[in-house]
């Protein structure tokens, strides 16, 4: 059973993993716009990863005898100066979701409660990822630019990014 405390913290993480999905989809539509296909792909994959962040939280407030309780998510931007702004605001986004992720963990341990700590460490171990890719790309975008054939070959990588 959840503590009172801990369920409000994680309705509130699913809020945020809706919003992330939200944010990656105004991201996807933007690089449509942009003739951008394969980053608009890319983008696409990562919203439905956030949807599954979602409701893997979902399932464990009821699977743990708690209740949800939706809140009002934020419209998203909707205009991006360019590609490399884009996942600029991606990796600011990610390390702020890693934070709440800790957060998590930290009251988890200090509710003593262990089964929501380890549900959380599948949790932090994404966030790892996340940010590693994000990095990973920004790096590549750095090298290369925001114009030209670079970006084209990147765009092309990008859109190889399937769901699983």
């Amino acid at each position: 059973m959840l503590k009172k405390t801990m369920n409000e913290a994680l309705n509130g993480q699913m809020a945020k993993e809706y919003e992330s999905a939200y944010l990656y989809l105004s991201m996807s539509a933007a690089c449509e716009a942009m003739a951008l296909k394969g980053a608009a792909q890319w983008f696409r994959v990562q919203y439905k990863e956030e949807i599954e962040h979602f409701e893997r939280l979902y399932k464990y407030v009821f699977d743990q005898g708690g209740t949800v309780r939706l809140a009002a998510i934020a419209q998203p931007p909707a205009e991006f100066a360019s590609l490399k702004d884009m996942f600029e605001q991606t990796l600011k986004h990610e390390q702020f979701i890693t934070r709440s992720i800790n957060e998590l963990v930290d009251l988890a341990v200090k509710e003593k409660d262990h089964a929501t700590a380890i549900m959380l460490q599948w949790f932090v171990t994404e966030q790892v990822e996340e940010e590693g890719n994000d990095r990973d790309i920004l790096d590549r975008l750095g090298m290369i630019g925001d114009k030209g054939h670079g970006l084209f070959m990147l765009d092309r990588d990008l859109g190889k990014r399937k769901d699983d």
